[in-house]
């Protein structure tokens, strides 16, 4: 393979990410140590991006939130263009510059007494201080983000915005400073249907034209589809099948993504909608074997004991995903392959 055709080494990566909350009560009620994140390996490329699903409570906005470097991992490490992060103020200030935040919640994250103008000028002003060029710089961020003619929306408030332009002057916000990467935490989850697709849109259009990466966290499988390049799933702080988004959501193998998947309108899931049983188990009591497994519909039914897995989906922990861009998947059922021999890695 020449050089010219070689993959490009990830722009942010994930190795061997843990984060563990141990408090007087943690996170979820009762006392212990809860596991958020337990061990992700997870890759953006340069001019990707990757949707992290599952549902509410599995780890991905803590997990989201370490890449940022709002959380400092537990265990494990994050790195920038292969440079692992450093936590002192001053390299996390060059960081973030690079790496911008999203939020969920424009009105949240949006003061109220604060005009367009004043809110996508902030980080300009703490990163570079007052800058002669700022007014041309918060313009061509307002139009990157689809608000035009920029200079209209410069004196407003958020309470004058629709709920789409809010969230256009927020990702506006991040634009200002040029970085290379967006993490973006449910990024259209607070905004009406008719508005999703113009956010989804716009995201897909920074990737192209400004060659931005993104890892966009959601429990939207349809987000997903129509956004991502690779799709990450995760539960109880692990990632449990990684792939291109055709090979996740057009052909899911974890239970979990298909039970996901089997909720949506021509999910292409055989079974019909599948409805887990239970709630997520608490984070502080991480059941043994597959962590799945108490919810399982593959154990359940009767299929994994057919597939004679089903003693290694109550006993042994399925392998850490590693990173990369090829099809993973962590379950011992799914690794049967068609003989019905189990192989070396999930025995």
């Amino acid at each position: 393979m020449s050089a010219d055709t070689a993959p490009r080494p990830p722009v942010l990566r994930a190795e061997s990410v843990e984060v563990a909350f141990t408090a007087g009560f943690a996170p979820g009620g009762g006392r212990g140590t809860a596991r958020a994140v337990d061990g992700v390996h997870l890759e953006v490329a340069p001019g990707e991006i990757v949707a992290l699903v599952g549902e509410s409570g599995c780890g991905k906005t803590t997990l989201a939130r370490t890449l940022l470097g709002l959380e400092r991992p537990t265990a494990g490490r994050v790195l920038f263009e292969g440079e692992p992060l450093r936590y002192r103020s001053r390299d996390l200030r060059a960081y973030r510059r690079r790496v911008q935040l999203v939020q969920q919640d424009p009105m949240g994250s949006l003061n109220p007494r604060r005009t367009v103008y004043e809110s996508v000028v902030e980080g300009l002003r703490v990163h570079e201080g007052t800058a002669v060029d700022e007014l041309e710089r918060v313009e061509r961020a307002l139009s990157r983000a689809g608000l035009r003619p920029p200079e209209r929306f410069l004196s407003r408030y958020p309470h004058e915005l629709s709920g789409g332009q809010r969230q256009r002057v927020v990702i506006a916000g991040a634009l200002v400073l040029d970085p290379e990467v967006l993490v973006a935490d449910e990024p259209v989850a607070s905004l009406d249907a008719s508005v999703r697709g113009e956010i989804l849109r716009l995201l897909l259009e920074l990737r192209d034209e400004l060659g931005l990466s993104a890892l966009v966290a959601t429990h939207d499988l349809g987000l997903a589809w129509n956004i991502a390049d690779r799709v990450a799933v995760m539960y109880l702080g692990r990632v449990v099948e990684l792939g291109t988004v055709e090979e996740v959501l057009a052909s899911p193998a974890h239970p979990y993504t298909r039970a996901l998947l089997s909720v949506l309108p021509d999910s292409g899931v055989d079974e019909g909608p599948v409805v887990l049983s239970g709630e997520p188990p608490d984070p502080k009591q991480v059941p043994s074997g597959c962590r799945f497994h108490p919810r399982c519909p593959v154990l359940s039914s009767g299929a994994a004991e057919r597939a004679g897995v089903a003693d290694l989906c109550t006993s042994v922990d399925p392998a850490i995903l590693s990173g990369g861009a090829e099809r993973r998947v962590a379950c011992h059922w799914a690794a049967v392959d068609e003989s019905g021999r189990l192989p070396e890695q999930a025995t």
